[in-house]
C-alpha cells in the first residue's frame, strides 16, 4: 500500500517557488496592484498499479483499469486507491465519461480513504514508557515499573484537562526492548477483553433469552464476531479499545444470531430490544481506528 506517492518532478515545479524573487507589483494610481491569486494545487491519488489516469475535479486520478466479463462499468475505491472493472468492448471515451458521471462520490471516497490512513499511521503504538494504548475508550498511559507484577491498571489518577487518568503499571526495566513491552500489554489487553467478554454476555444472553455453549476470543482481520448455531460466538478481542457501549453492541448483535442466524428485520428488532440505539453505537465501528500495535 502506497497512499503517500511522492510527486513527480513535472508536479513538484508547479508548486516549487521559483530560484529567484519575483519583482514587487508595481503601483497603480498609488495603490498597490493586487497580487494575482495562485492556482489551487493539484491533489493527486494513484492507485500502485494504476495504468490509466483522469482529471477530477481539478484533482489528478491514477486508476487501474481491468477488464471484465461484465455488463456495466464499476468501481471500487479501497486503500490502495481506484479501481476501475469494464467490458471489453467499452471504450475509454465511455469509461472517462462514467468516471465524471461519478466524480464527486471517487472523490469523497478517495479522500475518507486517505484520511484514514494517515489516521491509522498516526495510531501506530511507539513501545515505551510514557506511551499511550486505549482502552474501552480511555487513554491509557504506559508506565515501565520493575515493581509491578505483569502489568497492573491504575484508575487513581486525577482527571486533569488533556491529561489521561489511566496508567498501565507494566513490570519491565526502563530497558526493556519494545517487543516485551507490546507482548506483555496485548496480553493484558486479551485478558481484559475475555472478563469484560464474559460479563457482558452473561448480562445479555437471559435478557435476549438465549444460552451462549462457547466463548472464544477471536484476531481476525475483517470481522467484529461470529456465531454458530450450537450457541457458541467468537469476539475480536480488539473491541477492547473501544468504549463499552460499542462493546455492548457487538455482544448483544452475536447473542441475536442464537435466535435470528440472518439480517432480516426481525433479526434487527431483536437487537434493539436491548441496545435501543445500536446504530449510533455500530457508526463507531465504522469511523473508529485502531491502534496499530506492531
Amino acid at each position: 500500500m502506497n497512499l503517500m506517492t511522492p510527486p513527480d518532478p513535472e508536479q513538484l515545479a508547479l508548486f516549487d517557488a521559483p530560484a529567484t524573487a519575483e519583482a514587487a507589483p508595481r503601483p497603480v494610481h498609488g495603490v498597490t496592484a493586487p497580487a494575482v491569486p495562485a492556482a489551487p494545487p493539484v491533489t493527486e491519488f494513484r492507485h500502485p498499479q494504476a495504468d490509466c489516469e483522469v482529471l477530477l475535479g481539478g484533482h489528478r486520478v491514477a486508476y487501474a483499469l481491468r477488464r471484465a466479463r461484465r455488463r456495466s462499468i464499476g468501481f471500487v475505491v479501497s486503500p490502495e486507491g481506484l479501481k476501475v472493472s469494464a467490458p471489453r468492448w467499452v471504450g475509454h471515451g465511455e469509461i472517462e465519461a462514467a468516471l465524471h458521471g461519478k466524480s464527486g462520490w471517487i472523490l469523497r471516497k478517495l479522500a475518507e480513504q486517505r484520511e484514514r490512513a494517515q489516521r491509522q499511521l498516526a495510531a501506530r503504538v511507539d513501545w515505551r514508557d510514557g506511551a499511550t494504548v486505549p482502552f474501552l475508550g480511555e487513554t491509557v498511559i504506559l508506565v515501565l515499573d520493575p515493581r509491578a507484577t505483569g502489568a497492573v491498571l491504575n484508575t487513581d489518577g486525577q482527571a486533569l484537562p488533556g491529561v489521561p487518568r489511566l496508567t498501565l503499571h507494566v513490570g519491565l526495566p526502563q530497558t526493556a526492548e519494545p517487543e516485551q513491552i507490546r507482548d506483555l500489554v496485548q496480553s493484558w489487553l486479551q485478558r481484559q477483553a475475555r472478563r469484560i467478554f464474559e460479563e457482558r454476555v452473561a448480562h445479555f444472553a437471559p435478557r435476549l433469552k438465549v444460552r451462549c455453549t462457547r466463548l472464544q476470543l477471536s484476531s481476525a482481520q475483517t470481522r467484529w464476531g461470529s456465531a454458530s448455531a450450537d450457541g457458541s460466538i467468537r469476539l475480536n478481542w480488539r473491541l477492547v479499545h473501544f468504549a463499552l457501549p460499542t462493546i455492548d453492541y457487538v455482544v448483544a448483535h452475536e447473542l441475536a444470531h442464537l435466535r435470528v442466524m440472518d439480517h432480516s428485520p426481525r433479526f434487527w428488532d431483536v437487537v434493539r430490544s436491548v441496545v435501543p440505539a445500536y446504530e449510533q453505537v455500530r457508526d463507531e465501528l465504522k469511523v473508529g481506528v485502531l491502534p496499530v500495535l506492531d
